[in-house]
């Protein structure tokens, strides 16, 4: 995807909680050399289009979605182990000692998070200002339409920014029906210094906006993108992020509602309308440098020209020194890949995973394979979503809705099972110590290792955080649950407060 500077001027204040953004430091600038004046910003297609990019180029900093959040939503859990001691990268997200609002990683992907969202607000704002101008040339006789369309994907990754920035900063919404602080609402376009000052919606009015921004997505999408259905969104997309969005608020039966448009009553699983979702055979080839097939719903991809930015890549983390990683953290060889209810031989186990060394192998995560040893190193797409997410997602809402001996959960749960080779569970396979529910989380632990969803499952079930090495567990109760608010929002946001 390439990059466009056609910004407006763009007044990011501290407020925003922009920090010291390493390898970023392109994004600081409030009025980059190249950006056009805003008068003329929407005047051509391709400078309209210019500006979308320039949306997704921000929401794919390495320190936010492009590599970061990945990281940090597996490591705070038990299946990964630190080998660096690296403050730099993750080692006190994994130590769970996030304590200072003024740490680094706290600062970071807060600030990340919210540039993002002023570019995505910036854009929406443009184009309302200018929509005059898209009825005559040089624009297209539809060329609303595709404006349109365009609003639907800011809205989408104005969504994908909040609900990413609530699972760090933010009680569950489980804790209190989504009653508690949640996050500042910027929905305004911010284009100069000011305007800084922003009480905190509650989790619930922040989780509203983002139903309502992919109701208006899913609506205004197109079927497919021409531009791409991996790496630019699509009416499924939205569909697929709502199932998770609702997932994490607890609703169950609008999550089936919702996964019920792209999934079938019966195998075989492929989207009926809109792009062809279903697995890929090979789970490899969904983690390949284009995504194969149809199973990946949408990632942010990277080029050489185009990289995530130093120590942000997620190749860089998992992959041994030997394969040309950063080999900051090795798989837990007690954690799920140890769990004997799935196969020695399943892919996820006998592909994904490289064991180096001796006298004893030591584990590492092989999903990202573009390390420093690569012909494109570093440019492994940052996944957000796959459909087998979906069916889980669906697995699991149908289960706690229509009772766990539910033959449709069954059968979406053993089609991402056998997928990779292990056995398909019965009704024998569940006691009361372990039922469809435990092995459906336990399924997406192994499945969506490295993609960053642990922290999410862990939280929306107000469940410990697990302990690891000489890592205590983090209990729901306590304040390392959730991370500070970021001393550069406290500083300069006086409706702000604290965790």
């Amino acid at each position: 995807m390439k990059t466009f500077k056609y910004l407006l001027t763009l007044g990011l204040t501290a407020s925003l909680g922009l920090g010291t953004f390493s390898c970023s430091e392109d994004r600081l600038e409030v009025q980059p050399k190249t950006d056009l004046a805003s008068e003329v910003a929407f005047d051509t297609p391709s400078r309209v289009l210019g500006q979308v990019n320039n949306m997704y180029d921000y929401m794919k900093s390495g320190s936010f979605l492009g590599g970061r959040y990945q990281v940090y939503g597996d490591i705070r859990a038990d299946d990964f182990i630190n080998r660096t001691s690296n403050l730099v990268t993750g080692a006190a997200v994994w130590q769970h000692t996030l304590t200072e609002a003024s740490q680094n990683d706290v600062i970071n992907l807060w600030g990340s998070g919210y540039a993002a969202i002023n570019q995505i607000n910036v854009f929406l704002a443009g184009i309302a200002a200018n929509s005059s101008k898209f009825s005559a040339a040089p624009f297209p006789a539809d060329y609303t339409t595709t404006a349109n369309g365009y609003v639907a994907e800011g809205r989408l990754l104005r969504a994908l920014a909040y609900y990413s920035l609530l699972q760090y900063y933010a009680r569950p919404y489980a804790d209190g029906n989504g009653s508690k602080p949640g996050l500042p609402l910027r929905l305004q376009a911010e284009t100069e210094l000011g305007n800084n000052d922003l009480a905190r919606s509650t989790v619930a009015q922040v989780y509203d906006q983002i139903l309502t921004d992919l109701t208006f997505a899913e609506t205004n999408l197109p079927l497919s993108n021409s531009a791409g259905n991996v790496f630019r969104a699509h009416k499924n997309a939205a569909i697929a992020l709502r199932t998770r969005v609702l997932l994490s608020m607890g609703r169950y039966g609008d999550v089936v509602t919702e996964a019920n448009k792209i999934v079938p009553t019966a195998a075989p699983f492929k989207a009926p309308t809109g792009v062809a979702h279903e697995l890929n055979p090979s789970l490899a080839a969904v983690f390949a440098p284009n995504p194969g097939g149809t199973e990946m719903i949408m990632a942010f991809p990277f080029t050489t020209q185009d990289p995530p930015g130093t120590q942000n890549q997620l190749a860089f983390y998992f992959l041994p020194n030997t394969q040309g990683g950063g080999q900051e953290y090795s798989l837990n060889p007690a954690g799920v890949i140890a769990n004997t209810n799935f196969k020695a031989t399943d892919a996820r186990l006998a592909t994904l995973v490289t064991r180096v060394g001796t006298p004893t192998a030591v584990p590492y995560l092989r999903k990202y394979t573009n390390g420093a040893l690569s012909a494109n190193p570093y440019t492994d797409a940052a996944p957000v979503i796959r459909y087998a997410e979906v069916l889980l997602n669906l697995a699991e809402s149908l289960a706690r809705t229509q009772g766990v001996t539910n033959a449709r959960a069954l059968e979406l749960l053993n089609a991402v099972r056998t997928r990779s080779g292990s056995d398909a569970y019965t009704a024998a396979s569940f006691t009361g110590t372990f039922s469809i529910i435990d092995a459906i989380l336990l399924e997406r632990r192994l499945e969506f290792l490295g993609e960053g969803l642990r922290n999410n499952d862990d939280m929306r079930l107000l469940r410990p955080i697990a302990g690891k090495s000489t890592v205590s567990a983090v209990q729901p109760s306590s304040t390392l649950y959730i991370w500070p608010i970021p001393s550069s929002e406290l500083q300069t946001n006086g409706a702000m407060t604290r965790n």
